[in-house]
């Protein structure tokens, strides 16, 4: 998450928003981060309603872990990135990306971007 929110222009203290369900990242050009996080809930209740309010700002990117109990609210249209733990490696991740042909482009740039800083 530190990553993203940089990568975004904000200089905001990163934290993990278990136990305050959500953060919100002031980024450069009025751009804003909000990061859900539904781990420790059965039910997302009026979690899902502030969810659905981020959703739909153009000014916002939305960051949602542990989305399960908010499917129902979450945009067809969207990038999903995976985290699976890979067997006998506590260190390492598989990570699975899925996206929409309309974000096909996206993904691209990301890549490249990536390639490019990768060290």
């Amino acid at each position: 998450m530190r990553g993203l929110v940089r990568g975004l222009g904000s200089q905001d203290i990163v934290s993990s928003p278990t136990f305050t369900l959500n953060q919100i990242y002031k980024c450069k050009k009025g751009v804003e981060l909000h990061h859900f996080d539904f781990y420790r809930l059965n039910d997302a209740g009026i979690m899902a309603d502030q969810l659905v309010e981020s959703l739909k700002n153009p000014c916002v990117v939305t960051v949602v872990e542990w989305s399960d109990i908010v499917q129902n609210v979450l945009p067809e249209q969207r990038l999903t990135i995976e985290f699976k733990p890979i067997a006998n490696d506590s260190e390492e991740r598989e990570i699975k990306i899925s996206y929409p042909e309309t974000k096909a482009a996206l993904v691209r740039k990301l890549e490249t971007s990536w390639q490019e800083l990768r060290p």
